[in-house]
Protein backbone atom coordinates (compact mmCIF):
# COMPACT_ATOMS: atom_id res chain seq x y z
CA UNK A 1 0.00 0.00 0.00
CA UNK A 2 1.82 2.74 -1.47
CA UNK A 3 1.33 6.77 -1.02
CA UNK A 4 3.05 8.87 -3.95
CA UNK A 5 4.72 11.95 -3.53
CA UNK A 6 2.10 13.96 -5.11
CA UNK A 7 -0.28 12.32 -2.40
CA UNK A 8 -2.17 10.10 -4.91
CA UNK A 9 -2.41 6.09 -3.96
CA UNK A 10 -0.76 3.54 -5.94
CA UNK A 11 -3.24 0.80 -5.72
CA UNK A 12 -1.77 -2.05 -7.75
CA UNK A 13 -1.60 -4.22 -4.27
CA UNK A 14 -4.99 -3.09 -2.55
CA UNK A 15 -8.20 -4.90 -2.78
CA UNK A 16 -9.94 -1.67 -4.42
CA UNK A 17 -7.74 -2.40 -7.44
CA UNK A 18 -10.09 -5.14 -8.54
CA UNK A 19 -13.40 -2.57 -9.27
CA UNK A 20 -11.55 1.15 -9.76
CA UNK A 21 -8.57 0.53 -12.22
CA UNK A 22 -8.63 -0.57 -15.77
CA UNK A 23 -10.76 -0.32 -18.66
CA UNK A 24 -12.47 -3.51 -17.60
CA UNK A 25 -13.73 -1.78 -14.58
CA UNK A 26 -15.78 0.90 -16.16
CA UNK A 27 -19.06 -0.93 -15.16
CA UNK A 28 -17.72 -0.77 -11.73
CA UNK A 29 -16.72 2.57 -11.74
CA UNK A 30 -19.87 3.72 -12.98
CA UNK A 31 -21.91 2.71 -9.88
CA UNK A 32 -19.81 4.52 -8.27
CA UNK A 33 -20.02 7.47 -10.28
CA UNK A 34 -24.27 6.77 -9.84
CA UNK A 35 -23.46 7.77 -5.89
CA UNK A 36 -22.15 11.29 -6.39
CA UNK A 37 -18.00 10.04 -6.35
CA UNK A 38 -15.64 11.75 -8.49
CA UNK A 39 -12.94 10.54 -10.13
CA UNK A 40 -10.41 11.44 -7.45
CA UNK A 41 -12.26 9.97 -4.87
CA UNK A 42 -12.57 6.85 -6.75
CA UNK A 43 -8.79 6.82 -7.19
CA UNK A 44 -8.63 6.75 -3.57
CA UNK A 45 -8.32 4.06 -1.24
CA UNK A 46 -12.21 3.12 -0.49
CA UNK A 47 -12.77 2.37 3.33
CA UNK A 48 -15.48 0.22 4.93
CA UNK A 49 -17.50 2.03 8.00
CA UNK A 50 -19.57 -0.76 9.13
CA UNK A 51 -22.18 -0.05 11.73
CA UNK A 52 -24.01 -2.24 14.20
CA UNK A 53 -26.89 0.78 13.71
CA UNK A 54 -30.37 -0.34 14.83
CA UNK A 55 -33.41 0.38 16.95
CA UNK A 56 -33.81 -3.00 18.63
CA UNK A 57 -32.20 -1.63 22.07
CA UNK A 58 -30.74 2.08 23.17
CA UNK A 59 -26.85 0.45 22.89
CA UNK A 60 -27.05 0.88 19.13
CA UNK A 61 -29.19 4.40 18.49
CA UNK A 62 -25.96 6.40 18.14
CA UNK A 63 -23.96 4.60 15.57
CA UNK A 64 -25.23 5.78 12.70
CA UNK A 65 -24.34 9.13 13.76
CA UNK A 66 -21.10 8.13 14.84
CA UNK A 67 -20.50 5.92 12.12
CA UNK A 68 -20.90 9.58 9.63
CA UNK A 69 -18.19 11.04 11.60
CA UNK A 70 -15.88 8.40 10.85
CA UNK A 71 -16.54 9.10 7.22
CA UNK A 72 -15.97 12.88 7.99
CA UNK A 73 -12.60 11.99 8.94
CA UNK A 74 -11.69 9.21 6.64
CA UNK A 75 -12.67 12.31 3.68
CA UNK A 76 -10.41 14.80 5.56
CA UNK A 77 -7.36 12.50 5.52
CA UNK A 78 -7.90 11.86 1.80
CA UNK A 79 -9.91 8.44 1.81
CA UNK A 80 -13.26 7.45 0.16
CA UNK A 81 -15.60 6.22 3.10
CA UNK A 82 -18.19 3.59 1.90
CA UNK A 83 -20.44 3.07 5.25
CA UNK A 84 -23.27 -0.32 5.53
CA UNK A 85 -24.71 -1.54 8.22
CA UNK A 86 -25.29 -4.79 10.04
CA UNK A 87 -27.27 -6.65 12.49
CA UNK A 88 -27.30 -6.60 16.18
CA UNK A 89 -29.43 -8.81 19.00
CA UNK A 90 -29.34 -7.19 21.86
CA UNK A 91 -29.06 -9.17 24.67
CA UNK A 92 -31.27 -7.29 27.15
CA UNK A 93 -34.42 -7.56 24.88
CA UNK A 94 -33.61 -11.26 23.85
CA UNK A 95 -32.90 -12.27 27.68
CA UNK A 96 -34.99 -14.59 29.50
CA UNK A 97 -37.35 -16.65 26.35
CA UNK A 98 -36.53 -17.81 22.74
CA UNK A 99 -34.87 -14.71 21.27
CA UNK A 100 -31.86 -15.28 23.53
CA UNK A 101 -30.96 -18.72 21.50
CA UNK A 102 -29.76 -15.82 18.46
CA UNK A 103 -27.30 -13.86 20.57
CA UNK A 104 -24.45 -15.84 19.92
CA UNK A 105 -24.88 -17.29 16.49
CA UNK A 106 -25.32 -13.07 15.78
CA UNK A 107 -21.21 -13.06 16.72
CA UNK A 108 -20.58 -15.23 13.54
CA UNK A 109 -23.43 -13.51 11.75
CA UNK A 110 -21.58 -10.22 12.37
CA UNK A 111 -18.56 -11.31 11.37
CA UNK A 112 -19.37 -13.31 8.69
CA UNK A 113 -22.14 -10.11 6.93
CA UNK A 114 -18.62 -7.25 7.36
CA UNK A 115 -16.81 -10.03 5.61
CA UNK A 116 -19.13 -10.83 2.93
CA UNK A 117 -19.29 -7.13 2.13
CA UNK A 118 -15.83 -6.09 2.51
CA UNK A 119 -15.03 -9.02 -0.19
CA UNK A 120 -17.56 -8.58 -2.58
CA UNK A 121 -17.11 -4.35 -3.07
CA UNK A 122 -13.05 -4.82 -2.71
CA UNK A 123 -12.40 -2.11 0.53
CA UNK A 124 -9.37 -1.37 1.86
CA UNK A 125 -9.80 -0.53 5.35
CA UNK A 126 -12.48 -1.11 8.30
CA UNK A 127 -13.74 1.10 10.52
CA UNK A 128 -15.96 -0.80 12.93
CA UNK A 129 -18.56 0.81 15.20
CA UNK A 130 -20.81 -1.16 17.74
CA UNK A 131 -22.03 -0.96 20.91
CA UNK A 132 -23.93 -4.20 22.20
CA UNK A 133 -22.18 -7.23 23.30
CA UNK A 134 -21.84 -9.90 20.65
CA UNK A 135 -21.24 -6.73 17.84
CA UNK A 136 -17.88 -5.98 19.51
CA UNK A 137 -16.27 -9.37 19.14
CA UNK A 138 -18.21 -9.92 16.11
CA UNK A 139 -16.90 -6.74 14.33
CA UNK A 140 -13.29 -7.46 15.69
CA UNK A 141 -13.43 -11.04 14.54
CA UNK A 142 -13.95 -9.70 11.13
CA UNK A 143 -10.84 -7.49 11.06
CA UNK A 144 -8.71 -9.95 12.31
CA UNK A 145 -9.93 -12.73 9.55
CA UNK A 146 -9.86 -10.26 6.95
CA UNK A 147 -6.61 -8.29 7.93
CA UNK A 148 -7.21 -4.87 6.48
CA UNK A 149 -6.04 -2.62 8.28
CA UNK A 150 -8.80 -1.84 10.57
CA UNK A 151 -10.21 0.72 13.91
CA UNK A 152 -12.93 -0.79 16.06
CA UNK A 153 -14.61 1.96 17.90
CA UNK A 154 -17.19 1.62 20.65
CA UNK A 155 -20.52 3.10 20.17
CA UNK A 156 -20.39 3.85 24.29
CA UNK A 157 -21.98 3.17 27.10
CA UNK A 158 -25.57 4.48 28.99
CA UNK A 159 -25.33 7.14 31.50
CA UNK A 160 -26.67 5.38 34.83
CA UNK A 161 -30.23 6.15 35.90
CA UNK A 162 -31.16 7.51 39.11
CA UNK A 163 -33.46 6.35 42.02
CA UNK A 164 -33.79 7.46 45.40
CA UNK A 165 -30.51 9.52 44.99
CA UNK A 166 -28.78 6.20 43.67
CA UNK A 167 -27.31 5.01 40.53
CA UNK A 168 -28.95 2.20 38.84
CA UNK A 169 -28.33 0.25 35.64
CA UNK A 170 -30.38 -2.93 33.96
CA UNK A 171 -28.56 -5.28 36.33
CA UNK A 172 -31.12 -3.74 39.13
CA UNK A 173 -34.61 -4.34 36.42
CA UNK A 174 -33.90 -7.93 36.67
CA UNK A 175 -32.82 -8.32 40.39
CA UNK A 176 -35.71 -6.30 41.01
CA UNK A 177 -38.22 -8.63 39.30
CA UNK A 178 -36.57 -11.39 41.79
CA UNK A 179 -37.41 -9.19 44.64
CA UNK A 180 -41.42 -8.56 43.14
CA UNK A 181 -41.43 -12.75 42.85
CA UNK A 182 -40.46 -12.79 46.92
CA UNK A 183 -42.69 -10.24 48.05
CA UNK A 184 -39.97 -7.68 48.71
CA UNK A 185 -41.70 -5.02 46.23
CA UNK A 186 -44.83 -4.33 44.72
CA UNK A 187 -45.50 -3.80 41.50
CA UNK A 188 -45.69 -0.27 41.34
CA UNK A 189 -41.79 -0.10 42.60
CA UNK A 190 -41.05 -2.60 40.27
CA UNK A 191 -42.25 -0.24 37.54
CA UNK A 192 -40.92 3.13 39.12
CA UNK A 193 -37.42 0.72 38.59
CA UNK A 194 -37.87 -0.40 35.35
CA UNK A 195 -38.78 3.09 34.17
CA UNK A 196 -35.74 5.04 35.70
CA UNK A 197 -32.66 2.55 34.84
CA UNK A 198 -32.22 3.35 31.25
CA UNK A 199 -32.07 7.03 30.33
CA UNK A 200 -31.50 7.15 27.02
CA UNK A 201 -28.60 5.83 24.36
CA UNK A 202 -26.45 3.38 25.22
CA UNK A 203 -24.93 0.02 26.16
CA UNK A 204 -25.27 -1.59 29.01
CA UNK A 205 -23.46 0.65 31.93
CA UNK A 206 -22.12 -1.92 34.31
CA UNK A 207 -18.74 -4.07 33.67
CA UNK A 208 -20.97 -6.33 31.28
CA UNK A 209 -19.91 -7.84 28.05
CA UNK A 210 -19.99 -4.96 26.30
CA UNK A 211 -17.84 -2.35 28.45
CA UNK A 212 -15.92 -5.64 28.94
CA UNK A 213 -15.19 -6.36 25.28
CA UNK A 214 -14.80 -2.38 25.16
CA UNK A 215 -12.09 -2.14 27.20
CA UNK A 216 -10.35 -5.26 25.54
CA UNK A 217 -10.49 -3.30 22.21
CA UNK A 218 -8.22 -0.59 23.51
CA UNK A 219 -6.24 -3.02 25.36
CA UNK A 220 -5.37 -5.39 22.70
CA UNK A 221 -4.28 -2.22 20.44
CA UNK A 222 -7.66 -2.01 18.01
CA UNK A 223 -9.36 1.08 19.25
CA UNK A 224 -7.67 4.43 20.15
CA UNK A 225 -6.84 5.49 23.41
CA UNK A 226 -9.77 6.50 25.45
CA UNK A 227 -12.08 6.00 22.85
CA UNK A 228 -14.39 3.85 25.13
CA UNK A 229 -14.87 6.09 28.00
CA UNK A 230 -17.24 8.26 27.22
CA UNK A 231 -21.17 7.34 27.10
CA UNK A 232 -22.95 7.51 23.74
CA UNK A 233 -25.10 10.50 25.24
CA UNK A 234 -22.17 12.62 24.41
CA UNK A 235 -21.67 14.27 21.17
CA UNK A 236 -18.36 14.90 22.00
CA UNK A 237 -18.05 11.25 21.19
CA UNK A 238 -17.73 11.85 17.69
CA UNK A 239 -14.60 13.34 18.19
CA UNK A 240 -13.38 9.82 18.71
CA UNK A 241 -15.35 9.02 15.56
CA UNK A 242 -13.84 11.41 13.15
CA UNK A 243 -10.23 10.72 14.93
CA UNK A 244 -10.72 6.92 13.88
CA UNK A 245 -10.97 7.99 10.26
CA UNK A 246 -8.44 9.52 9.54
CA UNK A 247 -6.41 7.18 12.01
CA UNK A 248 -7.55 4.47 9.30
CA UNK A 249 -6.00 6.35 6.87
CA UNK A 250 -2.61 6.34 8.41
CA UNK A 251 -3.11 2.99 9.00
CA UNK A 252 -3.58 2.36 5.46
CA UNK A 253 0.17 4.52 5.08
CA UNK A 254 2.35 2.53 7.61
CA UNK A 255 0.47 -0.73 6.06
CA UNK A 256 -0.12 -1.65 10.27
CA UNK A 257 -2.95 -4.73 10.20
CA UNK A 258 -4.73 -6.02 12.72
CA UNK A 259 -2.33 -8.98 12.97
CA UNK A 260 0.35 -6.98 13.56
CA UNK A 261 -1.44 -5.91 16.45
CA UNK A 262 -3.06 -8.58 17.92
CA UNK A 263 -0.28 -10.79 19.04
CA UNK A 264 -0.85 -13.75 21.30
CA UNK A 265 1.12 -11.00 23.70
CA UNK A 266 -1.66 -8.41 22.98
CA UNK A 267 -4.26 -11.05 24.03
CA UNK A 268 -3.22 -11.81 27.16
CA UNK A 269 -3.10 -7.90 27.71
CA UNK A 270 -6.85 -8.44 27.06
CA UNK A 271 -7.30 -11.11 29.35
CA UNK A 272 -5.56 -9.48 32.36
CA UNK A 273 -7.87 -6.52 31.66
CA UNK A 274 -10.81 -9.16 31.59
CA UNK A 275 -9.46 -10.00 35.07
CA UNK A 276 -8.61 -6.54 36.79
CA UNK A 277 -11.61 -5.32 35.76
CA UNK A 278 -13.88 -8.09 37.12
CA UNK A 279 -15.41 -8.24 33.52
CA UNK A 280 -18.02 -10.53 31.94
CA UNK A 281 -16.95 -14.54 31.57
CA UNK A 282 -17.85 -14.13 28.10
CA UNK A 283 -14.88 -12.60 27.33
CA UNK A 284 -13.51 -16.44 27.89
CA UNK A 285 -15.87 -17.32 24.72
CA UNK A 286 -14.88 -14.05 22.64
CA UNK A 287 -10.76 -13.79 22.70
CA UNK A 288 -10.50 -17.40 22.03
CA UNK A 289 -12.57 -16.86 18.98
CA UNK A 290 -10.80 -13.82 17.78
CA UNK A 291 -7.42 -15.38 18.86
CA UNK A 292 -8.97 -18.19 16.15
CA UNK A 293 -8.81 -15.90 13.64
CA UNK A 294 -5.63 -14.80 13.19
CA UNK A 295 -3.61 -18.26 14.55
CA UNK A 296 -3.30 -17.10 17.99
CA UNK A 297 -3.97 -20.40 20.49
CA UNK A 298 -5.62 -19.07 23.14
CA UNK A 299 -7.98 -21.05 24.98
CA UNK A 300 -9.83 -20.92 28.56
CA UNK A 301 -7.32 -22.63 29.82
CA UNK A 302 -4.23 -19.85 28.57
CA UNK A 303 -7.30 -16.89 30.07
CA UNK A 304 -7.46 -18.61 33.55
CA UNK A 305 -3.57 -18.74 34.02
CA UNK A 306 -3.66 -14.95 33.49
CA UNK A 307 -7.12 -14.63 35.95
CA UNK A 308 -5.06 -15.68 38.38
CA UNK A 309 -1.77 -13.91 38.56
CA UNK A 310 -3.56 -10.58 38.03
CA UNK A 311 -5.23 -8.45 40.59
CA UNK A 312 -8.66 -7.05 40.40
CA UNK A 313 -8.46 -3.34 40.53
CA UNK A 314 -11.26 -2.04 38.92
CA UNK A 315 -14.33 -1.70 41.50
CA UNK A 316 -17.47 -1.92 38.84
CA UNK A 317 -20.58 -3.24 38.49
CA UNK A 318 -21.87 -5.62 39.14
CA UNK A 319 -19.48 -6.69 41.62
CA UNK A 320 -18.75 -3.18 42.61
CA UNK A 321 -19.88 -0.17 42.98
CA UNK A 322 -19.55 2.05 39.36
CA UNK A 323 -20.51 2.04 36.11
CA UNK A 324 -18.89 2.86 32.70
CA UNK A 325 -18.87 6.43 33.35
CA UNK A 326 -17.15 6.57 36.26
CA UNK A 327 -14.69 4.44 34.79
CA UNK A 328 -14.24 7.43 31.74
CA UNK A 329 -14.08 10.11 34.30
CA UNK A 330 -11.82 8.52 36.70
CA UNK A 331 -8.85 7.98 33.21
CA UNK A 332 -10.91 5.56 31.77
CA UNK A 333 -8.71 2.12 30.13
CA UNK A 334 -5.60 4.31 29.88
CA UNK A 335 -5.59 4.82 33.52
CA UNK A 336 -6.10 1.33 34.03
CA UNK A 337 -3.26 -0.12 31.58
CA UNK A 338 -0.93 2.37 33.19
CA UNK A 339 -1.17 0.87 36.68
CA UNK A 340 -1.07 -2.37 35.45
CA UNK A 341 1.79 -1.55 33.25
CA UNK A 342 4.22 -0.45 35.57
CA UNK A 343 2.90 -2.88 38.01
CA UNK A 344 4.98 -5.47 35.28
CA UNK A 345 1.77 -7.07 34.44
CA UNK A 346 1.15 -6.03 30.72
CA UNK A 347 3.34 -6.66 27.39
CA UNK A 348 4.13 -2.63 26.71
CA UNK A 349 5.66 -3.03 23.35
CA UNK A 350 2.68 -4.60 21.53
CA UNK A 351 1.44 -2.09 18.70
CA UNK A 352 -1.68 -0.51 18.48
CA UNK A 353 -3.54 1.47 15.86
CA UNK A 354 -1.94 4.84 16.30
CA UNK A 355 1.47 3.36 15.30
CA UNK A 356 2.48 3.40 18.28
CA UNK A 357 3.01 0.82 21.00
CA UNK A 358 0.93 0.42 24.65
CA UNK A 359 3.97 1.70 26.35
CA UNK A 360 4.17 4.97 24.15
CA UNK A 361 0.79 5.35 24.03
CA UNK A 362 0.75 5.68 28.17
CA UNK A 363 4.19 7.39 28.82
CA UNK A 364 2.33 10.97 29.60
CA UNK A 365 -0.97 8.85 31.93
CA UNK A 366 -0.16 10.19 35.24
CA UNK A 367 -1.81 8.42 38.15
CA UNK A 368 -4.89 10.12 39.89
CA UNK A 369 -5.31 10.34 43.89
CA UNK A 370 -9.13 12.08 42.95
CA UNK A 371 -10.54 8.41 42.27
CA UNK A 372 -11.35 5.44 43.71
CA UNK A 373 -12.63 3.74 40.88
CA UNK A 374 -9.21 2.28 39.89
CA UNK A 375 -7.35 0.96 43.12
CA UNK A 376 -3.36 0.18 42.61
CA UNK A 377 -2.08 -3.04 41.84
CA UNK A 378 -0.36 -2.55 45.73
CA UNK A 379 -4.09 -1.99 47.04
CA UNK A 380 -6.26 -4.38 45.49
CA UNK A 381 -10.15 -5.29 45.51
CA UNK A 382 -8.88 -9.01 45.70
CA UNK A 383 -5.26 -9.76 44.75
CA UNK A 384 -6.19 -12.28 42.02
CA UNK A 385 -8.82 -11.96 39.09
CA UNK A 386 -12.31 -11.48 39.43
CA UNK A 387 -12.91 -14.11 36.78
CA UNK A 388 -11.86 -17.50 37.30
CA UNK A 389 -11.20 -21.24 35.65
CA UNK A 390 -12.78 -24.35 36.88
CA UNK A 391 -12.02 -27.71 36.08
CA UNK A 392 -12.57 -31.20 37.36
CA UNK A 393 -14.97 -34.28 37.27
CA UNK A 394 -17.78 -32.23 36.44
CA UNK A 395 -15.74 -29.85 33.84
CA UNK A 396 -12.87 -31.43 32.41
CA UNK A 397 -13.13 -29.14 29.43
CA UNK A 398 -13.17 -26.23 31.78
CA UNK A 399 -16.00 -23.71 33.27
CA UNK A 400 -15.41 -20.11 33.88
CA UNK A 401 -16.76 -17.96 37.15
CA UNK A 402 -16.75 -14.40 38.11
CA UNK A 403 -15.86 -14.16 41.73
CA UNK A 404 -15.94 -10.21 41.86
CA UNK A 405 -17.39 -8.70 44.80
CA UNK A 406 -18.59 -12.68 46.24
CA UNK A 407 -18.99 -13.19 49.73
CA UNK A 408 -20.43 -16.79 48.87
CA UNK A 409 -17.42 -18.20 46.80
CA UNK A 410 -17.28 -22.15 48.00
CA UNK A 411 -19.76 -24.36 47.97
CA UNK A 412 -20.19 -27.61 48.27
CA UNK A 413 -24.65 -28.92 47.95
CA UNK A 414 -27.33 -31.23 45.93
CA UNK A 415 -28.20 -31.12 42.97
CA UNK A 416 -31.55 -29.55 41.71
CA UNK A 417 -31.72 -30.52 37.58
CA UNK A 418 -33.02 -28.92 35.16
CA UNK A 419 -32.95 -29.50 31.19
CA UNK A 420 -33.35 -25.80 29.83
CA UNK A 421 -33.18 -22.25 31.30
CA UNK A 422 -37.13 -22.18 31.45
CA UNK A 423 -38.13 -24.38 34.45
CA UNK A 424 -35.41 -23.37 36.07
CA UNK A 425 -36.79 -19.70 36.51
CA UNK A 426 -40.46 -21.36 36.72
CA UNK A 427 -38.94 -23.21 40.21
CA UNK A 428 -36.86 -20.05 41.29
CA UNK A 429 -40.35 -17.64 40.47
CA UNK A 430 -42.03 -20.05 42.84
CA UNK A 431 -39.01 -20.12 45.09
CA UNK A 432 -39.54 -23.88 44.78
CA UNK A 433 -35.52 -24.43 46.11
CA UNK A 434 -33.82 -24.77 48.89
CA UNK A 435 -30.59 -22.80 50.48
CA UNK A 436 -27.10 -24.92 50.08
CA UNK A 437 -28.95 -26.70 46.03
CA UNK A 438 -26.60 -26.58 43.50
CA UNK A 439 -28.84 -25.39 40.51
CA UNK A 440 -28.05 -27.20 37.61
CA UNK A 441 -29.55 -26.06 33.91
CA UNK A 442 -28.16 -27.83 31.01
CA UNK A 443 -28.72 -28.56 27.49
CA UNK A 444 -28.32 -24.65 27.04
CA UNK A 445 -24.93 -25.02 25.15
CA UNK A 446 -23.49 -23.89 21.84
CA UNK A 447 -24.49 -26.85 20.09
CA UNK A 448 -27.75 -28.51 22.44
CA UNK A 449 -29.12 -25.04 23.40
CA UNK A 450 -28.73 -24.84 20.65
CA UNK A 451 -27.04 -21.14 20.53
CA UNK A 452 -25.38 -21.13 24.42
CA UNK A 453 -28.60 -18.66 26.10
CA UNK A 454 -27.21 -16.23 28.94
CA UNK A 455 -28.95 -17.14 32.21
CA UNK A 456 -29.32 -13.43 33.74
CA UNK A 457 -33.29 -13.77 34.68
CA UNK A 458 -32.42 -17.08 36.54
CA UNK A 459 -29.70 -15.27 38.11
CA UNK A 460 -31.00 -11.89 38.88
CA UNK A 461 -33.99 -13.68 40.54
CA UNK A 462 -32.10 -15.56 42.72
CA UNK A 463 -30.24 -12.69 43.64
CA UNK A 464 -33.25 -9.75 44.27
CA UNK A 465 -34.58 -12.56 46.57
CA UNK A 466 -31.58 -12.22 48.76
CA UNK A 467 -30.68 -16.19 48.62
CA UNK A 468 -26.58 -16.69 48.90
CA UNK A 469 -26.00 -19.87 50.18
CA UNK A 470 -26.77 -21.16 46.42
CA UNK A 471 -24.78 -22.20 43.90
CA UNK A 472 -26.10 -22.41 39.60
CA UNK A 473 -24.23 -24.16 36.95
CA UNK A 474 -25.00 -24.55 33.42
CA UNK A 475 -23.59 -25.57 29.95
CA UNK A 476 -24.95 -22.13 28.58
CA UNK A 477 -23.44 -18.38 29.51
CA UNK A 478 -24.18 -15.98 32.04
CA UNK A 479 -24.47 -11.98 31.27
CA UNK A 480 -21.89 -9.61 32.29
CA UNK A 481 -24.69 -8.42 35.20
CA UNK A 482 -24.55 -11.62 36.11
CA UNK A 483 -23.79 -11.89 39.96
CA UNK A 484 -24.15 -14.64 42.40
CA UNK A 485 -22.03 -18.18 42.78
CA UNK A 486 -23.18 -18.97 39.05
CA UNK A 487 -20.63 -21.09 36.76
CA UNK A 488 -21.22 -21.48 33.04
CA UNK A 489 -19.49 -22.76 30.22
CA UNK A 490 -19.44 -26.74 31.64
CA UNK A 491 -18.00 -28.71 29.00
CA UNK A 492 -18.39 -30.95 27.98
CA UNK A 493 -21.78 -29.36 27.19
CA UNK A 494 -24.94 -31.88 28.18
CA UNK A 495 -25.86 -32.23 24.32
CA UNK A 496 -23.26 -34.16 23.52
CA UNK A 497 -22.74 -36.50 26.80
CA UNK A 498 -20.47 -34.52 29.07
CA UNK A 499 -21.02 -35.09 32.45
CA UNK A 500 -23.74 -32.32 33.19
CA UNK A 501 -25.76 -34.72 31.10
CA UNK A 502 -26.04 -37.38 33.63
CA UNK A 503 -26.05 -35.35 36.90
CA UNK A 504 -29.37 -36.26 38.99
CA UNK A 505 -31.13 -34.46 41.47
CA UNK A 506 -29.44 -34.87 45.18
CA UNK A 507 -26.22 -35.71 43.63
CA UNK A 508 -23.56 -33.70 45.35
CA UNK A 509 -21.68 -31.16 43.73
CA UNK A 510 -18.32 -28.98 45.05
CA UNK A 511 -17.38 -25.69 43.80
CA UNK A 512 -14.10 -23.91 44.74
CA UNK A 513 -13.17 -21.30 42.90
CA UNK A 514 -9.72 -20.61 45.00
CA UNK A 515 -8.34 -23.77 44.32
CA UNK A 516 -10.08 -23.68 40.37
CA UNK A 517 -11.80 -26.80 40.96
CA UNK A 518 -15.25 -28.40 40.14
CA UNK A 519 -16.45 -31.91 41.00
CA UNK A 520 -19.21 -34.64 40.75
CA UNK A 521 -19.32 -36.28 43.85
CA UNK A 522 -20.52 -39.47 42.15
CA UNK A 523 -18.64 -42.61 41.60
CA UNK A 524 -16.87 -43.39 38.48
CA UNK A 525 -18.45 -46.60 37.72
CA UNK A 526 -22.30 -45.12 38.70
CA UNK A 527 -21.36 -42.17 36.10
CA UNK A 528 -20.43 -44.85 33.35
CA UNK A 529 -23.23 -46.64 34.01
CA UNK A 530 -25.47 -43.77 33.86
CA UNK A 531 -23.69 -43.05 30.53
CA UNK A 532 -24.70 -45.99 28.67
CA UNK A 533 -28.47 -45.10 29.10
CA UNK A 534 -27.96 -41.75 28.20
CA UNK A 535 -29.77 -40.43 24.85
CA UNK A 536 -29.40 -37.22 23.30
CA UNK A 537 -31.91 -34.73 24.11
CA UNK A 538 -33.88 -33.26 20.70
CA UNK A 539 -34.88 -29.58 20.33
CA UNK A 540 -36.81 -27.75 17.56
CA UNK A 541 -34.04 -25.63 15.51
CA UNK A 542 -34.03 -27.93 12.79
CA UNK A 543 -33.81 -25.44 9.88
CA UNK A 544 -32.84 -21.75 9.29
CA UNK A 545 -29.82 -20.23 11.08
CA UNK A 546 -29.84 -21.77 14.47
CA UNK A 547 -29.85 -24.74 12.84
CA UNK A 548 -26.75 -23.78 10.68
CA UNK A 549 -24.98 -23.13 13.70
CA UNK A 550 -25.56 -26.17 15.56
CA UNK A 551 -24.53 -28.29 13.35
CA UNK A 552 -20.94 -25.81 12.87
CA UNK A 553 -20.13 -24.74 16.11
CA UNK A 554 -17.32 -26.43 18.69
CA UNK A 555 -16.46 -25.94 22.49
CA UNK A 556 -17.10 -23.27 24.51
CA UNK A 557 -13.40 -23.66 26.27
CA UNK A 558 -12.18 -22.96 22.07
CA UNK A 559 -14.45 -19.84 21.93
CA UNK A 560 -17.68 -21.94 20.14
CA UNK A 561 -16.09 -21.47 16.95
CA UNK A 562 -18.02 -22.37 13.55
CA UNK A 563 -14.98 -22.65 11.01
CA UNK A 564 -11.63 -23.69 10.57
CA UNK A 565 -9.87 -20.10 10.91
CA UNK A 566 -6.31 -19.29 10.42
CA UNK A 567 -5.46 -22.94 10.60
CA UNK A 568 -7.17 -23.74 6.64
CA UNK A 569 -6.35 -20.30 5.35
CA UNK A 570 -4.78 -20.48 1.91
CA UNK A 571 -5.08 -16.73 1.21
CA UNK A 572 -6.03 -13.85 3.31
CA UNK A 573 -8.01 -11.04 1.76
CA UNK A 574 -6.27 -8.44 2.78
CA UNK A 575 -3.43 -9.30 0.00
CA UNK A 576 -5.70 -10.81 -3.07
Amino acid sequence: MTKRPDGTWDKSNMPSRHVTIGPERAPHRSYLYAMGLGTREIEQPLVGVAACWNEAAPCNTTLMRQAQQVSVGVKAAGGTPREFCTITVTDGIAMGHEGMRSSLVSRDVIADSVELTMRGHGYDALVGVAGCDKSLPGMMMAMLRLNVPSIFLYGGSILPGKLDGKDITVQEVFEAVGQYSAGKIDAARLCEVEQHACPGDGACGGQFTANTMACVSEAIGLALPLSSALPAAYVSRDEYARASGEAIMRLLEQNIRPRDICTRQAFENAAVVVAATGGSTNGGLHLPAMAHECGVEFTLKDMAEIFARTPYIADLKPGGRYVAKDMGEAGGVPMLLKTLLDAGLLHGDCMTVTGKTIAENLKDVVWRDDQDVIRPVSNPLSPTGGVVGLWGSLAPDGAIVKVAGLKHNKHRGPARCFDGEDACFAAVQAEDYKPGDVLVIRYEGPKGGPGMREMLSTTAAIYGQGVENIALITDGRFSGATRGLCVGHVGPEAAVGGPIALVKDGDIISIDPEAGTIELEVDPIELENRRRHWQPRPHNYNSGAIWKFAQLVGPAHLGALTHPGFAAETHVYADL
